[in-house]
């Protein structure tokens, strides 16, 4: 599994020399809120604040999209991934789609 120091926003890794680029990888997640977690939501939006419910679906659904990228990676054999970043679009009322990407490299320690 690609440790996950080895995946960054940046253009490289500390201590690493870029010796291979590999690609694109991507992670994709579509999601759906639930009526009861609808509901729930709308009942700690009436009280204002942070609503953890909606938090907590959009942190799965960025966990999940992160370690289908890190999959992708380690299938072609990458040591890392650069340039990481996410993205999320509604592609419905109520559906989520999260995706992952970034540049899977191969790396030697320097």
């Amino acid at each position: 599994m690609i440790d996950s120091r080895m995946i960054t926003t940046a253009l490289e890794i500390p201590g690493y020399r870029l010796s291979g680029n590999l690609g694109v990888v991507r992670g994709i997640v579509v999601r759906s809120r639930s009526i009861v977690g609808n509901f729930g939501a709308s009942i700690q939006s009436f009280f204002g604040g942070n609503i953890t419910l909606y938090t907590s679906l959009c942190e799965r659904a960025r966990l999940d999209a992160f370690d289908l990228m890190r999959r992708h990676a380690e299938d072609l054999g990458a040591h890392g991934i650069i340039s990481m970043r996410y993205d999320a679009n509604e592609i419905a009322p109520g559906i989520t789609e999260v995706l992952s990407y970034g540049t899977a490299i191969l790396a030697v320690k320097v």
